[in-house]
């Protein structure tokens, strides 16, 4: 039952990102985590502006040639002589063009390869000075063995033996494919553009809107080749920037959103035409989270989804679809209730994480329950907007089941080590909760909303938002975080008699609790005794309330 209910979660969790493992109960890290992971001399000088990436697959070698510009900022402060360049192994550097000239190797101050890292010497320019840097690189790229958890480049056929390529990389790292500043804190505000070269008659898709499609000469016997320039306006996570390269078909379609017209196109491959219909329901996924969260973030580019060899991804503006065309979860409902058996769990959880992770990012992917729980929580929205709030109800709590309380949700800082993949089930937990706690679903509706319109296009950590929900709800919620997201506690209401109070809490924990007959309890670590009114009709929680109760 234990490994049953541990891999659950983790095929949820998107990614398996390859850590340091415990020892003795402590988990160790690298100084390989920490250039990873941290923003170190080398990486805080500068600020990505904008990637232009080439990349040409050879699927029979399973190798890629690319070239990557990036235009960058030079910010005030100290700075080093180098520049942290992010390139996993086996991936090599060719040549470096600085400034739009050829990068020179001088012997006295080379730049060098410390394990996935390049450290590139560079001249000190003025604080505000705007400059690129170009890097030429080719190798056979790590592959996927198990996307999207474990990452990497995929290479497969489609159901006719053709070629099928794409990426799964968070957690893993863009670097995995280009080299590029590695973490998620440093957006490119000026987008990003991506062209992918590809064997005729293969179609290449990516973020974004299509800006040009260009006959290209290999070799005579190479055969030909095209070009698909892909192009984003908006900030874009290096993780979430991606090609698809397969025998595609486009279905387009557009929705009168809340900011207009919002162009929607969906990638599905030649044979899989009878299976559009499930497709239909990315407009009434909008529709909803529309009204919870606000306008969709990135309207400039448009959305897509795109059909991948893998279970889905949020990559923004073209996000990946691998749920076999099936309601729920590959066919499976994860809260047992029945509800999720009514959608389709890829279409809705990540077009969810464009308000949510792609809009919305934190700073350290330590806090990336604000991804997971909020976008876990978007699924219970849905069902609600469609289906009514009892049937949310059931659907949240049933997702309590998958539930493991292993280590906390927030995991350690500036590693690259995210926490518990507890932040889906029990991170959409904890946003329920909340919003029992407000009380009113139309100011739990604006907070979701206001979160959207203050964060919009933002970096932010968790201590942020749970500042910004204390700040807008007006309740004290610190000891609630640290319970919830730092702890693996479930608060316990013990009762005895007419007696309550809380335990298995850390101290200071004051969440008062609903009960089924409408009254109100505020339970603290000293016991308090029940009133008349608060028995009346016999004495029962209300159940969407993330705890547990203990009689006697």
């Amino acid at each position: 039952m234990k490994k049953q209910l541990f891999i659950l979660p983790l095929l949820i969790i998107g990614f398996c990102s390859c850590q340091a493992q415990p020892l003795n109960g402590k988990q160790s890290f690298t100084k390989q985590d920490t250039l990873r992971g941290t923003i170190g001399p080398e990486r805080e000088w500068w600020d990505v502006l904008h990637y232009d990436i080439t990349v040409r697959p050879d699927f029979a070698s399973k190798s890629i040639t690319g070239k990557t510009t990036i235009k960058y900022k030079v910010l005030p402060g100290q700075r080093t002589d180098y520049m942290q360049i992010d390139l996993q192994d086996p991936l090599v550097i060719d040549t470096i063009f600085y400034d739009g000239k050829l990068y020179i190797n001088y012997p006295a101050r080379p730049y060098y390869k410390e394990g996935n890292v390049w450290h590139i010497p560079l001249p000190k320019v003025k604080t505000g000075s705007v400059h690129t840097i170009s890097i030429a690189y080719h190798g056979t790229p790590r592959e996927a063995q198990l996307p999207p958890w474990d990452g990497g480049w995929i290479f497969t056929t489609d159901e006719k033996k053709r070629p099928w390529m794409t990426v799964a990389c968070q957690g893993l790292g863009a670097s995995v494919w280009f080299p590029c500043k590695d973490h998620q804190s440093d957006e490119p505000e000026e987008g990003a553009s991506l062209t992918v070269i590809v064997p005729d008659p293969l179609v290449a898709v990516a973020n974004g809107r299509l800006t040009s499609k260009t006959p290209v000469f290999i070799g005579k016997e190479d055969g030909d080749y095209t070009a698909y320039t892909w192009t984003v306006q908006n900030p874009i996570n290096s993780y979430n920037i991606v090609p698809y390269i397969g025998a595609y078909v486009n279905l387009r379609d557009t929705l009168m959103g809340e900011k207009g017209k919002l162009d929607l196109s969906c990638w599905i491959l030649d044979y899989e035409t009878d299976n559009a219909k499930q497709v239909e329901q990315v407009k009434p996924t909008l529709r909803a989270f529309e009204y919870w969260f606000g306008p969709y973030p990135f309207y400039e580019d448009g959305y897509q989804l795109v059909q991948a060899p893998h279970l889905g991804m949020e990559h923004q503006s073209a996000i990946a679809y691998g749920n076999e065309f099936k309601n729920g979860y590959l066919g499976k409902d994860l809260s047992g209730t029945g509800w999720g058996l009514k959608w389709d769990y890829i279409i809705v959880h990540e077009t969810g994480h464009e308000w949510f992770a792609n809009s919305i990012t934190t700073r350290d992917i330590a806090d990336m329950w604000v991804h997971e729980g909020f976008t876990d929580y978007s699924e219970t929205l849905f069902v609600e907007y469609y289906y009514g709030k009892q049937a949310a109800n059931e659907y949240v709590q049933g997702l309590r089941k998958n539930i493991l309380n292993d280590v906390p949700i927030i995991g350690p800082y500036g590693v690259n080590k995210e926490g518990s993949g507890d932040m889906y089930f029990k991170g959409a937990n904890i946003v329920h909760t909340i919003r029992q706690l407000i009380n009113d679903d139309e100011k739990f509706r604006e907070l979701l909303r206001g979160m959207n319109r203050d964060f919009y296009h933002q970096i932010v950590t968790s201590k942020q938002i749970e500042d910004y929900i204390i700040k807008k709800t007006g309740l004290d919620l610190r000891k609630f975080f640290d319970q919830y997201l730092r702890t693996t506690k479930v608060p316990v209401l013990e009762v005895k008699g007419n007696q309550y109070r809380w335990t298995n809490c850390v101290e200071g924990f004051k969440m008062p609790v609903r009960l089924k007959n409408g009254e109100w309890i505020y339970p603290e670590s000293k016991p308090k005794k029940l009133t008349a009114a608060q028995l009346s009709g016999g004495f029962e929680v209300d159940p969407n309330f993330y705890i547990e109760v203990k009689k006697s």
